[in-house]
C-alpha cells in the first residue's frame, strides 16, 4: 500500500511539472515581446547597479570627510586646555608695563614671559590654531561673544570697543570665541516739553 501512495505522489508530481510547462508553452510571449520584457528587466537592474555604486561612493567620501576631520579637529580638545595658558601669559605680561620695570631682573623675566608667549603662539600657528584679536572690528555673533555694551559716539553701533578676553578658531572651527565690549547707540535727549 505505501508503494502505491509513493507511485501515485509521484505520478501527481510529474503531472502537475507537465502541465506547468504546457502553461509555459501555452503562455510563451513573441520573441519580440521577450526581448522587450528582458529589455525592461536589464534596465531595472542596471538602475539598481548604478544606484548602489553610487551610494557605495558617496559612503566613501563621507567616511573619507569624516576622517579627514576627525585628524584635523583631533587637537581641540587639548588646544581648549592650553588657550587658558596663553591667556595667563599674556595677563603677566599686561600686569607689569615694560616702561614701569625697574631693575634688570624684573625686566629680564618679563622678556622670558614674552618669549615663551610668542613660543606658544607659534605653535598655536603651526597646528592651525589663530587668534581672534577683533579690536576695532564689527561684531560678529559666530565669532565674538558680547559682555557689555556701551555708549560712545567716536564708534559707529556694533563696533567692537573693548576685547576682554581674545578668542581662537582651529582652521576654520571656533574653540572660543573672543569676549568683547560693544559700542551701542548713544541715547537721544528727550525733546522738551
Amino acid at each position: 500500500m505505501d508503494d502505491t501512495r509513493n507511485h501515485q505522489g509521484t505520478t501527481s508530481d510529474e503531472e502537475s511539472v507537465a502541465a506547468n510547462n504546457n502553461f509555459d508553452e501555452a503562455t510563451e510571449l513573441s520573441p519580440e515581446a521577450r526581448v522587450a520584457v528582458l529589455e525592461a528587466e536589464l534596465a531595472e537592474h542596471k538602475d539598481r547597479l548604478l544606484r548602489a555604486l553610487a551610494e557605495a561612493e558617496n559612503t566613501r567620501r563621507r567616511a573619507q570627510r569624516e576622517r579627514d576631520d576627525a585628524t584635523r579637529y583631533a587637537i581641540s580638545g587639548f588646544a581648549k586646555e592650553l588657550l587658558s595658558a596663553a591667556d595667563n601669559l599674556r595677563r603677566a605680561l599686561d600686569s607689569l608695563p615694560e616702561a614701569e620695570v625697574g631693575d634688570e631682573r624684573t625686566r629680564s623675566l618679563l622678556a622670558g614671559v614674552a618669549a615663551t608667549e610668542r613660543e606658544l603662539l607659534s605653535v598655536f600657528e603651526r597646528h592651525g590654531i589663530r587668534r581672534i584679536d577683533p579690536m576695532g572690528e564689527r561684531f560678529d555673533h559666530n565669532l565674538h561673544q558680547a559682555i557689555f555694551e556701551v555708549e560712545h559716539g567716536d564708534r559707529p553701533p556694533g563696533t567692537i570697543i573693548e576685547v576682554l578676553q581674545p578668542g581662537y578658531l582651529l582652521h576654520d572651527r571656533l574653540l572660543r570665541p573672543a569676549m568683547v565690549g560693544v559700542a551701542k547707540p548713544s541715547a537721544k535727549p528727550a525733546a522738551p516739553l
